[in-house]
């Protein structure tokens, strides 16, 4: 499209944790699924922004998180917090507002409920045509897998949210699990044993960011993280405590969400036709979402299913690849929903 052209053409992974929005084929948005509002209601900050404030407000401020367990929790506050985004999108001239067409990557097995929430949401926010796609099938494009081939391919997409595992063939879902367990639980795993085992209390923040920094899959790693300092509050005391924690640590708390998402894998290898399994077996099984970066966590897999595993180039922006090339290809692509 054109820098004048009165339609534009925008992907959006409205995500639990991140929104990534790609306009021309290119990230133009990537940040934090959090708005910050007022008293009156109003938007003063969004993204990246708004998550400096998250946990810091006072009582004038409110730091919202629209999106829970991949599905829209705040339909207000999801408005605005698109609205901002799209208005960080520099699309044509200022002297008119173009139409936009969107594409929006949503979880597998969203409720019809669900779909029309994300609908309402895009068009409050000025979209004219609104597209949706799953977000396995998004996945598997975005990691460069043939979808339209008559053979099986597996992915595994840990976001926010909600971890989905699907297996794809013929341009459809043949089956697939979806559990609430993913980055948000991973995160209230680690300030949970934190609290637990050391008696200190963190917030989400640093929480988020021990479990970048050192979470892991399995207790025994060959390229070993450095240990994770930080301060918190000693809950006893309230006095500030100093604490060093390994990477070991963070396997064992994230041990029984870990478990779980073992056991989805499983049921979907279960449920999976045997010529299909056949070819995942051939082509591996390739892993995308933020939780892809827990370190060890190929290894894992690997040793629980005996499969080869991958990780998806970039894999927090594999979805919002996946729906872009679907934008471009609207006409082949018939599994894309029409809102």
């Amino acid at each position: 499209m054109g820098l004048f052209s009165f339609t534009q053409d925008v992907a959006i992974d409205l995500g639990t944790a991140n929104t990534i929005i790609s306009y021309n084929g290119k990230i133009v948005v990537d940040e934090p699924s959090v708005v910050a509002i007022d008293g009156q209601k109003k938007m003063i900050a969004v993204g990246e922004k708004a998550k400096q404030m998250h946990e810091k407000t006072n009582p004038n401020i409110q730091t919202i998180r629209p999106l829970r367990d991949g599905v829209i929790a705040d339909f207000y506050a999801c408005e605005m917090m698109m609205r901002g985004f799209i208005e960080k999108v520099n699309m044509g001239s200022k002297l008119f507002t173009p139409s936009l067409r969107m594409v929006i990557g949503v979880p597998y097995g969203s409720t019809e409920v669900e779909l029309r929430a994300v609908r309402d949401s895009a068009e409050h926010a000025g979209a004219r045509d609104v597209y949706m796609i799953f977000e396995p099938m998004a996945a598997a494009l975005g990691a460069g897998l043939d979808v339209e081939a008559p053979e099986g391919n597996m992915v595994i997409d840990i976001g926010g949210g909600t971890s989905e595992i699907a297996c794809i063939s013929l341009g459809g879902i043949v089956c697939s699990e979806s559990i609430n367990v993913a980055g948000d639980v991973f995160t209230n795993d680690i300030q949970n044993y934190i609290r637990q085992q050391h008696g200190i209390k963190i917030g989400e923040r640093t929480a988020e960011e021990i479990k970048c920094a050192i979470g892991a899959a399995v207790p025994e790693l060959e390229n070993e993280p450095e240990d994770y300092v930080f301060t918190g509050s000693n809950m006893l005391t309230n006095l500030p405590q100093t604490v060093t924690l390994n990477y070991s640590e963070i396997a064992y708390a994230l041990e029984g969400s870990l478990a779980q998402l073992d056991e989805a894998l499983m049921q979907v290898l279960s449920d999976m036709p045997a010529e299909l399994y056949s070819d995942v077996v051939k082509n591996g099984v390739y892993i995308a979402g933020g939780g892809a970066l827990i370190k060890g966590l190929t290894k894992r897999l690997s040793d629980k299913t005996g499969l080869q595993f991958h990780i998806a180039e970039d894999p927090l922006r594999a979805i919002v690849r996946g729906t872009n090339l679907a934008l471009k290809n609207m006409d082949r692509y018939s599994f894309l929903i029409r809102a």
